[in-house]
């Protein structure tokens, strides 16, 4: 669970710049953690990416550069003492995959338990 909420979280972040594509528009709208309450605002205009917590499930986190490229946003973050980037992948309409790309240090509790998972996020609406 631990791993799965800190996938979630990292890819959680406040305004970064961000290089516009022609999916970048797909990423706008409110998504929510499957099976989860645990949702965000995504915003992509004018080269910036900005996310914002509708309900973050009480935990803190804090957020990096973030960018996107095509289906895919990724993001520096920072949870419970560990850093690391944070993929996104649109795989359909309203659906995207949500896996730490690298989290550091390896030896932390989360980063073990995030290693080789990943959050399914719905978009639930515009």
């Amino acid at each position: 669970m631990k791993a799965a909420l800190f996938a979630l979280l990292c890819c959680l972040a406040g305004p970064a710049a961000a290089a516009e594509s022609d999916d970048s528009a797909r990423w706008n709208g409110i998504w929510t953690a499957e099976g989860t309450l645990f949702s965000v605002e995504v915003a992509v205009q004018d080269g910036r990416v900005e996310v914002r917590q509708i309900e973050s499930l009480g935990f803190q986190w804090s957020s990096g550069n973030a960018s996107v490229s095509g289906a895919s946003l990724l993001l520096e973050a920072e949870y419970a003492g560990v850093s690391g980037i944070i993929e996104a992948r649109l795989e359909e309409r309203g659906h995207a995959v949500v896996f730490a790309r690298t989290c550091l240090p390896d030896y932390m509790v989360v980063c073990v338990l995030a290693r080789n998972r990943q959050a399914v996020f719905r978009k639930a609406a515009e």
